[in-house]
């Protein structure tokens, strides 16, 4: 069995980690991990036959030869490996987690930060407990600051996340309905994402927390933080701020240390403005000029299908598909309700992993919808389906039905939400739209 130490030798040599035999390099490190459909190991031979300079393997039999690195359990070792990358690493990292906007915040904060320092930001959504460890062995050594971005779909993950992560400053972006089935309910989810907070102060890290959050507040208290950055939309905060435009892009004023500004962004939806002010929040933390924090917004291209403005030939599109929850969900109806345009729809696909709350959530989410001023509401999915015949709007139980009717009554010159949780696959209406 080979030490985490030796491994790490390895790895400084080799400081690129694959776990997919599709995207070998050469001379990268294969970690063999497993899943419920797959077992990785079966592939070690392949993966070095493809130039990777290692394997990573926990089942004996599959080493073929002294390229092949046993281990006892591959994703533990993977954890491990990227724990002691970090200890190697005396730089900011800022641990973000929430149930909304977390992938947002992240590109935000990086964008701001990135305007002075060299960062490294988690790729896409790589926050689980694999992601996160693959983000922090990716972090090279010229690099002076981190944005670390950290999901979780039940208790005790963001513990775990921390221990390899381990920022020195953290954000909750809110805490909302979401994944709660695997939290056991809203409680359970407040309980999870405080996990992050339960780390800083056992680490003395700072905390940056919007003050207009009493959940927030609340679990701050409980967590007995003292190194507390606050912004928000009241006097005393270290960064206040205030909506100036939301139609159909965000425009915020605000202020620092008594100097005002104003910033233009790209990002559309209501809901972001507590996003763009943590990222200026932080860019103020990190002895940025508002110069500086207002470029990296204004310049911030949003291409990941949240809150995405995009313009077909027949309609502007929201597109926000990539997840969903009633929270989110919620705060894009109340968005599109203020928008300024002669035609209004949504399209709404189920939510996931809301376990036994699921009807009522659904059932509520499609009587907001019905009563948001939208000249057509369609709803897509079993959950939603339920209230076909309660709530005013066009229901379908799956996309491709959906589709088929888009195709016969196509869409033109309206403003249209398209959302629903990832599983839903909505981007394949987009093409209809």
């Amino acid at each position: 069995m080979i030490t985490t130490e030796k491994l790490y030798n390895y790895y400084l040599e080799n400081p690129v980690i694959s776990t997919d035999t599709r995207n070998i390099t050469p001379g990268c490190i294969f970690f063999a991990l497993k899943g419920d459909l797959f077992n990785a190991n079966e592939f070690a031979a392949q993966a070095i036959e493809k130039g990777a300079a290692y394997a990573v393997i926990d089942e004996e039999k599959h080493a073929h030869n002294d390229k092949c690195l046993l281990v006892g359990d591959v994703l533990a070792t993977l954890q491990d490996l990227a724990r002691h990358h970090r200890k190697q690493l005396n730089i900011p990292v800022i641990g973000l987690t929430g149930s909304n906007g977390k992938t947002t915040s992240k590109e935000l904060v990086n964008a701001v930060l990135a305007e002075r320092y060299k960062t490294f930001a988690t790729f896409g959504n790589l926050n689980n407990h694999i992601g996160v460890p693959l983000s922090i062995l990716s972090i090279t050594g010229d690099v002076q600051v981190a944005v670390i971005e950290m999901g979780a779909n039940h208790q005790k993950e963001i513990e775990l996340l921390c221990t390899i992560a381990q920022p020195t400053h953290g954000i909750i972006t809110n805490v909302g309905m979401a994944h709660l089935d695997g939290f056991g309910g809203f409680e359970g989810v407040k309980k999870g994402k405080a996990e992050l907070y339960a780390y800083l102060k056992a680490t003395n890290g700072y905390t940056f927390i919007n003050r207009d959050n009493q959940n927030l507040l609340e679990m701050a208290e409980i967590a007995g933080l003292s190194k507390l950055i606050y912004y928000g939309t009241e006097n005393g905060n270290t960064i206040k701020g205030s909506l100036k435009s939301s139609d159909p892009f965000i425009e915020v004023d605000w202020t620092n240390h008594d100097v005002e500004s104003t910033v233009k962004t790209n990002l559309t939806g209501s809901y972001n403005f507590e996003n763009i002010l943590a990222a200026i929040c932080i860019g103020d933390f990190f002895d940025m000029a508002p110069k500086e924090i207002n470029t990296g917004l204004s310049n911030y291209q949003p291409k990941n299908n949240r809150s995405q403005l995009t313009k077909t030939e027949k309609n502007t599109v929201i597109c926000d598909f990539y997840n969903a929850n009633p929270s989110s969900m919620a705060a894009a109806l109340k968005n599109i309700a203020v928008l300024t345009a002669d035609k209004k729809m949504a399209i709404l696909g189920d939510m996931f992993e809301l376990g036994p709350e699921s009807p009522g959530q659904h059932g509520l989410i499609a009587k907001q919808a019905a009563v948001s001023g939208l000249d057509e509401v369609i709803f897509i999915g079993k959950d939603f389906y339920h209230y076909k015949n309660d709530v005013k709007g066009t229901f379908f139980e799956t996309p491709t039905e959906a589709a088929t009717y888009l195709q016969e009554n196509p869409v033109l010159d309206h403003l249209v939400l398209l959302k629903g949780s990832r599983g839903m696959k909505l981007e394949g209406l987009l093409q209809y739209l």
